[in-house]
């Protein structure tokens, strides 16, 4: 039939359709309309239209109804053409739509009256009208008519729009509505200076205004009012008056709310008093505090008095806020006050403090004056005395007076530079501010100067020892001394000599013992210091000294007699000549002898012995002996510089005058070599001997008449090392072939070590006996290289080292396969990765349908696959992997692969006669190995012919088919196992001719 388009539309109204169509071709003779309820089919609504009508309201319908409208047109010949869509009117909007807080801060309650008509449900939207966001957005069914909104903003304004939903449209109302206001909390109002107070509070968002009013509780009056907006969190009220109390309330506001807040209350801080003083009062001890009162107000004023600098309290006083000035009596004299004025509004305060005033102070007490020994100065002290300080006054008795001052803190006083001897007059007063007590006065001597470099000597005299001294300066009147006996400390002598004299003699003494001199100058009542000096008298020489040989090679005994007098000990010089080292000896006073151990054998030595008193010494005459000699020590026989020579070295153990170094051949003991060696030669290189030998030496050491052997000694002289090292892979097996030639000389036998190149683990050794010339290194790794090192040893000794490089053949790859991931132009090659180490990979690919090698790659020798690419399709090749460690190579089995064929191009069909079907393609690439070419009768789906041609075959014609037959074609390459066909390709053959014709 013929199409109308017929559409349907409300124009935004409820109750009404609007249908329009277009009119047909060749014109319709009128139309009829009819108009049903969509689930029933109940018929509604119908009516007509004239030709050249195309549209047509229907009135009356009920709103977010679902309609079924049909337009049926009349055409000529009583040909009729209907079209029939579905409709729906547009819902209508809710009533008495409501949105309530109902004094809650979180939550709104929305209520509506029903929409007319019919509906599928509500879509309420909420929104925040401040920040015009979507808060909340619900879908609700049709028979609801509350919805609950919770979690909302306190204080805020919210508009809600509610729309009725029928199909597609949708019909809204909106309406707008705050949520109660939220109360700040912790509320605080404190101090910002002495005019102002800051206000602060929590939750300040919950409200979209607040309101602030600020009291005066002093004048019960309003001071400042204020209204903020949203976010306010704090306020300072400025212009407010110094120590006064205010009372802050808050109330927050939100559209027809209003709620009461919390209320602080908080004082201004107070002024603090201008111009405090502190002076002295009429009365005794006493001090008055004075200031002027500052603006404001204030609860009471506190006046503290503090004592010293540190300000220790010592009176608090509270007064009237009216108050001006306080007195304080009873204080301490001589002490430092000042004053602190506070005053005090609620828990606030403001100070001030006054400079320092001073009570007036008293007298020290306890006044002395000392000389502490010293005769350049005199100590004053006194006890301490209340007061800023001291004022002293000192002067030699009828010498003017020398003042000075102090601080308080000090109680006494050091007068340094004074005369030796002298008599002084102090006196000392105490101050305090201006004031000065009345002085306390005493008088002391200094004391008198010591002598001057006393000295004490003996002159060398064994029996008397002379004192001298420099006389004292001015003030002595006589030297006054003791003459002790220092180690027993008994009075030996007094004496009392005028200030004239220098020295003195003492007598008939001691020889040999110490003596002490104590001397004291004398002025007044005093004794200068004691000064004191010793000395010895000198001793007397021992006799009888002798020197003793006790036939042991390394002692000397000493005797010798003691004479008169005292000793404090013997001393004992031991010396030769021909050695640079001394013996020095100390031995008690009541030793006689004494035995030298440890001594150089075979040497001549010298004894004296000095007798020892203080400083004193007297020695005896010289006595002397030889020591015998020994034996070399510590023989050592080692091998030279060269193979053919030993070095031999020995220490001289002393005594020894010449030495002979005999060399004789281990096995054989005959003496081979006999060197005279001199004295003071500790080493002798011994050539033209056979390499790798064993040798015995044996030195004889000579000192005066007196002759002794050495120990022996037994050397090696270093062998040769072998000649012509090599090593050669064995190729059956991984070893190494080593091969050396004999050096000339002796040996015991070879040492050998391997290392494996690359590798932290410790060298392989093993030993060849002296006559070997081979050794094959078995166990090895495969494709590895090693570094054999080869020694000639004899007894401890190694020749130089030879060393050679080898390296054994490398394990051939095992498990090559070669495959087709399905693609005709890639191959992917992998193996097994072979045991042992290798320099590389190399992998050729071999084409087999070219004959020819078509590519090598060098591969790491951790590498295990390689992918080849671009390869031809269609193609046979072969791959070979060949391990290679450097000139030596291991390959594996070569394994071969096809690529995929490429699929015919080109594929035709032609019937040049009715029994004859004709197939011919296109190659791609190389082509194929073979083409299978294969025929289907359309109709049953049955092969009914199956051709295998030659890869270079591009064409084939099937017979003895049936004529107007529909037949299907398909060709496949195949290369290998792989094959790919070209899509199915139908065609008829020919009718027969004469029908046809």
């Amino acid at each position: 039939g013929t199409l109308l388009n017929l559409s349907v539309s409300d124009h935004g109204r409820s109750d009404s359709l609007l249908l329009s169509w277009d009119e047909p071709e060749g014109g319709a003779e009128g139309y009829s309309l009819t108009l049903s309820s969509l689930g029933l089919g109940t018929l509604l609504q119908n009516g007509s239209a004239g030709p050249n009508i195309t549209s047509f309201w229907f009135h009356g319908l009920t709103p977010g109804m679902r309609y079924k409208v049909e337009v049926t047109a009349t055409l000529a010949c009583m040909e009729t053409t209907s079209q029939a869509v579905t409709a729906q009117t547009s819902p209508s909007p809710v009533r008495n739509l409501s949105l309530s807080s109902g004094g809650r801060s979180a939550v709104l309650h929305a209520s509506w009256v029903h929409a007319r008509g019919q509906r599928d449900g509500y879509h309420l939207a909420l929104y925040h009208s401040d920040s015009q966001t979507l808060v909340r957005n619900a879908s609700v069914l049709p028979n609801a008519s509350t919805f609950l909104f919770d979690g909302l903003l306190a204080g805020s304004e919210y508009a809600l729009k509610v729309s009725t939903l029928a199909g597609s449209s949708q019909a809204s109302t909106s309406i707008h509505q705050w949520t109660a206001p939220s109360i700040p909390t912790q509320l605080r109002l404190s101090p910002g200076s002495s005019t102002s107070l800051v206000a602060s509070w929590v939750g300040a968002g919950g409200a979209a205004w607040l309101h602030l009013a600020l009291h005066n509780l002093l004048t019960q009056t309003v001071t400042t009012t204020l209204s903020a907006r949203r976010g306010l969190t704090s306020y300072t009220f400025q212009h407010l008056r110094p120590g006064t109390q205010y009372w802050l309330g808050l109330s927050a506001t939100a559209g027809p709310y209003t709620v009461g807040g919390p209320n602080a209350t908080a004082w201004t801080y107070p002024l603090s008093p201008g111009n405090v003083t502190l002076s002295s009062s009429e009365e005794q001890s006493s001090l008055q505090a004075s200031w002027s009162t500052p603006a404001g107000e204030r609860d009471f004023y506190l006046v503290t008095l503090q004592e010293g600098e540190d300000g220790a309290l010592t009176r608090n006083i509270s007064v009237g806020g009216d108050n001006d000035h306080v007195t304080f009596h009873g204080l301490s004299p001589g002490k430092q006050y000042s004053v602190q004025v506070t005053a005090v509004a609620g828990p606030y305060q403001a100070s001030a403090c006054s400079t320092a005033a001073w009570t007036q102070p008293l007298a020290p007490s306890g006044v002395s004056l000392s000389s502490q020994g010293s005769p350049y100065s005199l100590l004053a002290s006194w006890e301490e005395a209340m007061g800023e300080g001291y004022v002293l006054a000192f002067s030699p008795m009828e010498h003017l007076v020398k003042n000075s001052s102090l601080l308080r803190d000090v109680t006494n006083f050091t007068y340094e530079g004074l005369r030796p001897g002298t008599l002084y007059t102090f006196e000392v007063s105490t101050m305090a501010g201006p004031y000065t007590s009345t002085p306390r006065r005493i008088t002391s001597w200094t004391y008198p100067l010591p002598l001057e470099q006393l000295t004490l000597s003996n002159q060398g005299h064994s029996t008397s020892l002379q004192a001298s001294w420099r006389a004292a300066p001015t003030g002595s009147t006589g030297y006054t001394g003791t003459l002790w006996e220092t180690k027993s400390q008994e009075r030996v002598r007094n004496m009392t000599v005028g200030n004239n004299w220098t020295n003195v003699t003492f007598e008939d003494l001691v020889p040999g013992r110490q003596y002490t001199l104590e001397m004291a100058a004398m002025a007044g009542p005093y004794r200068s210091p004691v000064r004191s000096a010793t000395d010895w008298t000198y001793p007397l020489a021992p006799t009888g000294v002798t020197l003793t040989n006790t036939r042991h090679p390394l002692g000397l005994s000493a005797f010798w007699d003691k004479a008169a007098g005292d000793v404090d000990q013997f001393h004992l010089q031991l010396y030769s000549k021909s050695h640079p080292a001394q013996r020095n000896i100390s031995v008690g006073p009541n030793t006689h002898n004494f035995t030298f151990l440890g001594l150089s054998p075979g040497i001549q030595y010298f004894l004296k012995v000095t007798v020892l008193a203080g400083p004193y010494r007297s020695s005896s005459h010289f006595a002397t002996e030889w020591t015998y000699p020994l034996s070399l020590a510590n023989v050592s026989v080692q091998p030279g510089r060269r193979p053919q020579e030993l070095h031999v070295s020995w220490v001289e153990s002393g005594g020894g005058r010449d030495h002979f170094v005999q060399l004789s051949v281990a096995e054989s003991l005959s003496i081979i070599r006999n060197v005279s060696i001199p004295r003071g030669v500790t080493q002798l290189d011994l050539e033209g001997l056979v390499p790798g030998s064993r040798y015995r030496v044996e030195i004889i050491s000579q000192a005066g008449p007196h002759r002794t052997s050495s120990q022996t000694a037994i050397g090696y002289t270093v062998p040769l090392p072998p000649l012509s090292l090599s090593a050669s892979p064995v190729s059956t097996a991984w070893a190494l072939a080593v091969h050396w030639e004999t050096p000339p000389g002796q040996r015991d036998g070879y040492l050998l070590s391997m290392h494996e190149e690359g590798s932290s683990a410790p060298a392989r050794n093993l030993e060849a006996g002296k006559d070997s010339t081979n050794v094959t290194l078995a166990r090895l790794a495969p494709g590895t290289c090693y570094l054999v090192v080869i020694w000639a040893v004899a007894g401890p000794y190694r020749s130089l080292p030879k060393n050679v490089t080898g390296c054994t053949v490398p394990a051939a790859p095992t498990n090559l396969s070669l495959t087709n991931p399905g693609s005709s132009s890639e191959l992917y090659t992998c193996w097994n990765k072979p045991r042992g180490g290798r320099d590389h990979y190399r992998v050729i690919l071999y084409s087999l349908s070219t004959q020819s090698r078509d590519r090598v790659q060098t591969l790491s020798p951790d590498a295990q696959n390689i992918t080849w690419t671009h390869l031809e399709a269609g193609s046979r090749f072969a791959v070979q992997v060949t391990a290679v460690k450097g000139s030596l190579e291991a390959s594996s089995t070569n394994v071969t692969q096809w690529t995929h064929p490429l699929a015919p191009a080109n594929l035709t069909l032609g019937s040049p006669s009715a029994s004859t079907l004709q197939v011919s393609w296109a190659a791609m690439g190389r082509g194929a190995e073979d083409y299978v070419v294969d025929v289907y009768d359309t109709a049953s789906s049955s092969r009914v012919g199956r051709m295998v041609l030659g890869g270079d075959a591009r064409s084939h014609t099937f017979r003895n088919l049936s004529p107007g037959t529909r037949y299907s074609v398909a060709v496949r390459a195949t290369a290998g196992p792989f094959h790919t066909s070209t899509p199915n390709l139908t065609h008829c053959t020919r009718e027969y001719d004469a029908l046809l014709a």
